[in-house]
């Protein structure tokens, strides 16, 4: 009989003696991971942490500094331009003070010119008609000795001279309308002195003649009047221009000073304009006037300013040191005349 095969001892169920020191070996081996694995992650977070604030904090420190840069800078830019509005301009004194007042008023005519041209068109009707009427009819008539020249040539300077002097007889209307409106007084109290005043109004009047002066030149040129274009002469006509109209301007401020109101002043204007304009050489030579008419002229500026242009545009025999020496020397009358008589028009 076959023997049985002994039975396989029954596993324990218990652990081995050593199972408890292992567990707690890797018991223990799992807390430290773990606890490295969280002091590698706190220190991980930490450091990153601390970069990107390092970063952040860079990134803004630079941002803040350029726009503080951008800032001042715009600051820089615009301090200028406060620095003008928050302090004034330094008051021009000296040689440098009359110019700026002669160019101030100059651009103020030339800036009511320019808003309204309705004066510069009507004051070219009666040049126009001097010339097409008058002067065509005598041409034919050649009833006047010009010395061998077109009596619409003769003409022309004489009516040139005419046209500023009608717009520089009555400025002394505009005074009183200022001194009415309250403007002269305002003008009055700046440390502007009055013969810059009166300088600038009376250069400002010849501004508009001399607008005057080239619209009857085209006239004149359109009629076939035989002019030069040489532009020394014509700067010489603008001077002439001026001078004369500036004399006639300040005549008339005087004049305001006198008569303190507008209608009296355009009475006085319209009486001594015609005898101005037909006391003078514009439309004769002197040789043909009586004796006394003679006298008159010579103490005309008009007939200085008309033999200045008539010199220098059609190139008749003229004197252009005395015409130009006397026309300065009654402007500075005039100017002289018109200072001291302003204030009393103000008052």
């Amino acid at each position: 009989m076959s023997a049985v095969p002994a039975a396989r001892p029954a596993a324990s169920a218990e652990p081995p003696a050593n199972a408890p020191a292992n567990a707690t070996t890797n018991a223990t081996t799992d807390v430290t991971a773990t606890a490295n694995g969280t002091a590698d992650t706190t220190a991980d977070t930490a450091a990153n942490g601390t970069a990107d604030t390092t970063a952040d904090t860079a990134a803004n420190g630079t941002a803040d500094t350029a726009a503080s840069a951008t800032a001042t800078a715009s600051a820089t830019e615009t301090a200028p331009d406060l620095d003008l509005l928050l302090v004034p301009p330094r008051a021009r004194t000296g040689w440098r003070l009359v110019p700026a007042r002669v160019g101030a008023m100059c651009a103020v005519e030339l800036q009511k010119l320019r808003h309204d041209r309705t004066e510069l068109y009507t004051r070219a009707v009666q040049p126009a008609l001097w010339l097409l009427i008058f002067g065509e009819t005598f041409t034919r008539l050649k009833a006047i000795p010009t010395g061998g020249i077109p009596y619409l040539d003769y003409l022309a300077p004489g009516i040139i001279a005419q046209s500023a002097m009608f717009i520089a007889i009555f400025y002394g209307i505009m005074i009183i309308w200022e001194r009415d409106s309250g403007v002269l007084t305002k003008l009055l109290v700046t440390p502007t002195p009055r013969a810059a005043l009166v300088t600038g109004k009376a250069f400002a009047a010849g501004v508009k003649a001399v607008l005057q002066a080239v619209v009857v030149v085209l006239i004149a040129a359109v009629l076939g009047v035989a002019m030069t274009w040489n532009p020394l002469r014509l700067l010489g006509v603008v001077v002439a221009v001026l001078l004369g109209s500036a004399f006639f301007s300040c005549l008339s401020m005087a004049i305001a000073g006198i008569v303190l109101t507008r209608d009296r002043l355009m009475g006085i204007g319209q009486a001594i304009t015609m005898p101005l304009f037909f006391g003078s050489n514009a439309l004769y030579p002197v040789d043909l006037m009586p004796g006394w008419l003679q006298a008159v002229s010579k103490a005309n500026p008009l007939s200085y300013q008309v033999d200045a242009l008539r010199g220098l545009l059609i190139g008749t025999p003229s004197h252009l040191p005395l015409d130009f020496a006397v026309l300065a020397a009654a402007t500075l009358a005039g100017i002289a005349a018109a200072s001291a008589l302003l204030g009393r028009l103000a008052r």
